[in-house]
């Protein structure tokens, strides 16, 4: 199943994860929340966005999740615990600039058909004229009480070139001095394909320039003026992150 009405296959986003935070309500209900969405990048580590981990609590992963609602999945999820959250120095709150941040898992993903990690680009390359895809559930609580989407959604996104991603968002309360900085990238801006359902942190994947059948991961859900309008939706630009993200992992003896 999949397929239809923009939803994901089975197994499609092997990288794709869920955030979710543990939030205590009394001394016998735990709820299991979504926060954002993430991505795999070594089997012991999540890149997402800062935004939707500074200042969090309780925080554990879900991998080779699709479906919330139901676990009949050929391959049961994974649950990991957050051991670390490990924040770029330069990020900010205002700005949502440098909005980048790694978790590190308590153990080691056990990776499979529908768990495993995603490529990242060469530090400063070019993600200009792809056609990629973002991926996310939109949800504001997990299983079935949740009010968006159940199973996995995929929306296709073109890289939007950083002048006239600048120039449409001028045109938004922004206003005409908005100067996009170059911490992000942009993706989207076709009516009604709609980025909104993508959860922050999620990935922006999109084929590789070496070989169409692999992906690397061009960009992470960072914000965006409104939903399935004419201007862009705003990701943070993988590729700027490159060095940083392997000078963590070097330090981490995780490579």
């Amino acid at each position: 199943t999949g397929d239809t009405d923009s939803e994901a296959n089975y197994g499609e986003f092997p990288w794709m994860v869920a955030l979710m935070r543990r939030e205590q309500v009394d001394f016998k209900v735990s709820l299991k929340l979504m926060e954002c969405g993430g991505s795999i990048i070594h089997p012991q580590v999540i890149l997402t966005a800062a935004h939707c981990v500074k200042g969090k609590k309780n925080l554990f992963v879900r991998a080779g999740e699709w479906d919330t609602k139901t676990d009949k999945e050929q391959y049961p999820t994974q649950d990991r615990d957050v051991k670390q959250v490990i924040l770029h120095e330069q990020y900010y709150a205002g700005g949502l600039h440098n909005d980048v941040a790694l978790l590190v898992l308590e153990s080691p993903l056990k990776l499979n058909p529908v768990v495993g990690t995603i490529c990242l680009p060469a530090q400063g390359e070019n993600m200009n004229a792809r056609n990629c895809v973002v991926t996310g559930w939109g949800k504001d609580e997990y299983g079935n009480e949740g009010k968006y989407q159940e199973i996995l959604k995929k929306v296709e996104q073109p890289v939007v070139p950083r002048g006239p991603c600048q120039c449409e968002l001028r045109k938004t309360r922004l206003g005409p001095r908005f100067k996009l900085h170059n911490s992000f990238l942009c993706a989207g801006g076709q009516v009604g394909k709609d980025a909104c359902r993508g959860d922050g942190g999620g990935p922006l994947a999109c084929p590789s320039k070496h070989d169409p059948d692999r992906y690397v991961q061009a960009g992470i859900v960072a914000w965006g003026i409104g939903c399935g309008t004419a201007v862009p939706a705003v990701y943070v630009n993988v590729a700027q992150f490159r060095t940083w993200i392997d000078d963590k992992l070097d330090f981490l003896n995780l490579v």
